[in-house]
């Protein structure tokens, strides 16, 4: 004998039982300020006697709302959650998104096309991570009306946005070094190099901090002590490599990422010099590693889980049509010395010297 699967109940079955019509089950489930309150407590009880359970695609249209808020990228996710930075801001990302029941769409280029990626999600607001605030598919949701929340980018006049003190962190790596004693200092940007017309973006920011440091105490930067790569462990290792070939002597690097700092270490040490005897490196982001890398990583540390969660909230808050919100929520930085600095060959035997 066949068995059969019992049929699951349908919304035609629930407004029979109660008396009314589809569209009042609909409003009980999705718009129950449309009905008297008892009515909607009555139909959703015998919903619940029958066993039945809105459609939450059904439901999701019929709200407009799909309680998924993505995360745009600019490049491929194989490549962003290789840097630990990365992975960092999805963490925070993810708990402030889990924590107000909505799901997560990472959004990046599809076959190398941001704008065809953009075209096939289905979000309620888009967090933008690390484009300017002149990049096509940023008009893009723009033009649509989508809550949209910036983080790493200028500001915009209507939208949100999240930073970090970049100038605030890279002048108080500058600053140390210089106190130190380190004039011959290489810096590590990140690709794409120059920052470009985005004079208001991380890379511009963290190198305006830089040389205003270096300005302050008299040190001009050489024609080429500025390297760039992406902002990967491979990237610090090419860009390293390429200044040396380049016959710059560094004693000091400032990396405008820990990865890429990460990358000059190792670099280093095919080079044969040692870290920080022979060298001095700092990063910037103090991700979990750089306590961990030989010898641990001196960096600018910034709240980057808690810059993934704000984001988040302030995404909900728009979509909420919640009031006010900050133009540029700015959070702060500070640097954390560990063990990949110290005093410059030639200091070091200066003070030995004067000591002696």
């Amino acid at each position: 004998m066949e068995m059969r699967t019992p049929r699951r109940p349908r919304i035609a079955d629930v407004a029979r039982e109660a008396g009314v019509s589809k569209t009042a089950v609909s409003f009980a489930f999705n718009s129950p300020d449309r009905l008297a309150p008892q009515t909607a407590t009555r139909i959703r009880g015998i919903a619940d006697s029958l066993g039945y359970r809105p459609n939450p695609v059904a439901r999701m249209l019929a709200q407009r709302q799909t309680h998924t808020v993505g995360v745009l990228t600019p490049q491929a996710l194989s490549v962003m959650f290789s840097n630990p930075f990365f992975g960092a801001f999805s963490e925070g990302v993810a708990l402030a998104a889990e924590d107000a029941g909505y799901a997560l769409h990472f959004i990046s280029p599809l076959l190398g096309s941001l704008a065809r990626a953009m075209g096939r999600a289905t979000v309620d607001g888009v967090v933008a991570i690390g484009l300017s605030a002149d990049h096509p598919e940023v008009e893009q949701i723009r033009a649509a009306g989508l809550p949209l929340v910036m983080v790493d980018s200028s500001a915009l006049p209507d939208r949100p946005g999240i930073q970090v003190d970049d100038e605030g962190g890279a002048r108080a790596a500058a600053d140390h070094l210089l106190a130190l004693g380190h004039r011959d200092i290489l810096i590590v940007g990140v690709e794409p190099w120059p920052p470009g017309p985005d004079a208001d973006g991380v890379h511009a920011r963290r190198l305006r901090g830089y040389l205003a440091a270096m300005a302050a105490s008299g040190v001009a930067l050489p024609d080429g002590a500025v390297v760039s790569g992406p902002a990967t462990i491979e990237g610090g290792i090419a860009a390293m490599g390429r200044a040396w070939e380049d016959g710059l002597r560094p004693t000091g690097v400032l990396a405008m990422s820990d990865a890429m700092a990460i990358g000059v270490l190792r670099a280093a040490r095919e080079l044969g010099l040692r870290v920080p005897e022979g060298l001095s490196v700092v990063g910037f982001d103090d991700i979990d590693i750089s306590q961990y890398t030989n010898p641990p990583l001196t960096t600018v540390h910034q709240p980057i889980r808690e810059k993934g969660e704000t984001a988040v909230r302030l995404l909900l808050a728009l979509i909420e049509r919640r009031d006010p919100l900050p133009d540029v929520l700015r959070l702060e930085t500070r640097l954390t010395i560990r063990g990949s600095t110290a005093s410059p060959p030639r200091r070091r035997q200066e003070v030995d010297r004067d000591q002696g």
